[in-house]
This record gives C-alpha cells, structure tokens and sequence, in this order.
C-alpha cells in the first residue's frame, strides 16, 4: 500500500467496504438474469423488467432521499442500508430451498435492495468530501474506481462460477457476505462528520429544497450538460447490458461459467481507464480527458453486437472492455468535478438531482432492451443500443466541455470561462 491508503486508517476502511460491496453488486449483476433465466425460465423482456426494477428506486425516492442526505449525518445511513441488503439477498436461496422463489419476489428483492444502493450512494457520495482533503480526492476518486473496477472483475467471474457450481440462487450467499464485510468496515471508520449546519436556516418543505436541487442542475450549463449526457449515456449502456447475459448464453451458447469469465475479461478495461484517468487528465485537461474516454472509447461499442462464438467472443471483450475503460475513466473525472464544483450544504440534493436523471434512465433502458430484444432478436437489439452509446457521446462534443481543456473548479471560474449565462441558464446549451 501507498499513500493514501497508507496514512488515512478511516479511508482505508472505507476502501475496503467500498470494494467488498461492489464485488458482491457484480455478482448479483451476473446471478440474478441467471437465476430468471435458468430457474425461473424467464424470458427476454421478464430480464429486462428484473434490471428495471433495480434501478426504478433512483426515479421513485432519488430526489428526497438527497434532500434527507443534506438534513443529517450520512455515516448512519450508510450503515443502515448496508445492513438491509444482505438480509434480503440471502433471503433468494432460502426461497428457492422450500420452492417458493417466484419471478416477483426476484423483482421485490431487486427494488429493495435497489432503494437501499439509492440511499447508499447519495449519502457515500456526500460523506466522501468530508472525509478526505481537497488535495487527496483525486486520488482517493481514483482508488476508489480502481478497486470498484477489480472487484467488478473478479464479482463478474465470481458470479458466473458460483451459479454454475452452487446453482444461481445459492451464489447470492456470497454477495450477503460481501455486504457484511462492508458493514462491519462502516462501523470501524472513526471519523464522526459534523452535523449539518441548519441552525439560522429556515426550515422548509421537502419539496422547496428538492426544487432547488433541481434548479441548480437546470441553470447550471456544466451541471446540465454532464447530466443529459449520462442519462443519454446510461440508456443505451442499460439497453444493451440487460440483454449480455441472455444474449451470450442463446446466441453466442456459452455455458454461465463462461459467461461471468467474459465479463469479467471485458471488465479489465475498467481498471485500466481509472490507471489511465489522472496521467491522461494531467496531460491533456480534464474537459478534453472527458471527451476522450466518453466519446473515443464509446465507439468501440459497435463490436459487441459482432460476438460470434469461439475466436468471436474476443469482439466482445474488445468492445465491452473499451467501453467500461471509457465509463470508468470519464466517472473519476465527474466525480472529482462535482466535490470541487457543488456547495457542500446541497451536495447531497445536487448528488441526487443529476442521480434522479442519470439513473432514471436506466431502469427505461433494461425495459428497451427487453422490448426490442423480444420484438427484434437480440443481435438486432444490440445492434441498435450500442450505437446508441457514442451518439450520447456527442452531446458533450457540441457543449461547453469542447470549448476548454478543463472543467471549472468552481461556479466563479465557470462564469469567467463562459459568460454570465452560465450561472442563471439563459442561453441554451449548443445542439439541445
């Protein structure tokens, strides 16, 4: 260990937690289209609807939960949400012990779980800037996607192994191990963040503070155009994702084993993009190190739809691999970005705001994927979703992250860098 990881003992634990969650996340990725598929016989659009449901709590509770995430601590809310998810995962196996696992307790799982992540993530994602310096984010960003990517990798290939040795259901027994790790991380983390200064404020209504959150995201032309580009960005990612599974098991005939060693080979590429993201940035500035991960790397998404079995599987890799480099790499940037650029009393609302529209669009994209994967085929699908990728792509090239070399560390240097319009959204973003 290095750095960072060496001499901040809290930062440590919160790596550790961070990455045993996202390995057991990957694994649910990989069993829970497996266990629709080959325990319940579900069909495309079933597999579609199941990735929905994991996503739908983003649209349902996103915005209030941002709101609560401003209010109060945000230690103490990670902690409860770390502590529902593996109840409710292990609860799968049981089910399927005494037969009574169904298509719809699956869906119920994948929304529950799915709200615990939203409450999870606007928190960690507010909690973050209170716990390092602004000097050490780059890096702790930059670990913290690293190691998110390596778990993923190894969750991917875990998940496919374990539902073709233990049977799907049973795999799910890992992840709620994986979420006790993070737990009982959480709760060696010594720092006690301040409580949020409400005093002198007055008080207001859910919905005026969620209305300012989403005013900001709406006035604010760096804001906005980063959040139409993800939403655009996770529809299409979402619309392909949700069919890999079923499309390399029925089309490409791989065995589940097979199919969790090729996604996480494909995963690789995730690790190298958050190698790659701060030498690139240093070099070329983080607005032109963004269009180069999501714009240059996107188009290799075209391969996918190419996978063919044997020597074929490769263009997945390739394509896949280039596109998770390009998502991974351009997510250290945003995130680096928004802890610098948000006011640390609207983190949380600003966190969920630009979360509402990014991940709102991805439970739309598993349904897409599962409509036109059942109406057109898969192949033909992919074809379409995965063009849809670097067409998102081009919504930052026509922006203002092509008219700099970096993104703005804060609302002052954004003025000076585009004008007044900027600030208050009177002049509309360029191809919108």
């Amino acid at each position: 260990m290095s750095g960072l990881l060496r001499r901040h003992r809290d930062f440590r634990l919160l790596w550790c937690g961070e990455t045993a969650g996202r390995f057991g996340a990957e694994v649910t990725n990989v069993a829970m289209p497996l266990i629709a598929v080959s325990t319940l016989h579900a069909g495309t659009f079933a597999v579609g609807l199941l990735g929905a449901c994991g996503w739908l709590p983003w649209l349902l509770i996103g915005l209030p939960v941002g709101v609560w995430v401003d209010r109060v601590r945000r230690r103490p809310l990670m902690l409860a949400a770390a502590a529902l998810s593996p109840a409710l995962f292990a609860a799968v196996p049981v089910l399927a012990r005494y037969g009574r696992l169904t298509l719809g307790v699956l869906i119920a799982v994948a929304l529950l779980t799915g709200a615990a992540a939203v409450l999870f993530q606007t928190a960690y994602s507010a909690y973050l800037p209170t716990l390092l310096d602004p000097a050490d984010r780059p890096e702790g960003n930059a670990k913290l996607h690293g190691s998110a990517s390596a778990a993923g990798i190894a969750g991917r290939g875990a998940g496919g192994l374990l539902v073709q040795l233990a049977d799907a259901a049973n795999g799910l027994l890992a992840n709620a191990a994986t979420y006790l790790v993070a737990l009982v991380c959480l709760l060696g983390i010594r720092h006690r963040e301040p409580r949020p200064g409400t005093r002198g404020r007055p008080s207001r209504s859910l919905t005026a503070e969620v209305a300012e959150g989403l005013r900001w995201v709406a006035r604010d032309r760096w804001l906005r155009t980063l959040t139409l580009f993800g939403a655009a960005s996770n529809l299409a990612l979402m619309g392909y994702q949700s069919m890999t599974a079923v499309f390399l098991v029925r089309e490409v005939g791989l065995s589940p084993g097979a199919v969790g060693a090729l996604l996480a080979l494909a995963g690789t590429g995730g690790v190298a993009g958050a190698l790659m993201v701060r030498r690139i940035a240093d070099r070329l500035g983080t607005a032109r190190a963004t269009l180069l991960f999501e714009l240059g790397l996107s188009t290799a998404a075209l391969l996918i739809p190419l996978t063919a079995p044997g020597a074929g599987t490769l263009l997945y890799v390739a394509g896949a691999g280039c596109v998770s480099a390009g998502v991974v790499g351009g997510n250290i940037l945003k995130a680096g970005f928004q802890q610098r650029y948000c006011p640390p009393e609207l983190l949380g609302r600003l966190t969920a705001s630009t979360a509402f529209l990014n991940y709102g669009t991805l439970p739309l994209g598993a349904l897409l994927g599962g409509t036109l994967g059942a109406a057109l085929g898969l192949r033909t699908a992919l074809w379409i979703t995965t063009a849809g990728v670097p067409l998102a792509a081009l919504i930052l090239l026509f922006s203002p992250v092509r008219t700099v070399r970096d993104l703005p560390l804060g609302r002052g240097e954004a003025e000076r860098a585009t004008g007044p319009e900027g600030r208050d959204g009177a002049a509309a973003l360029p191809g919108h």
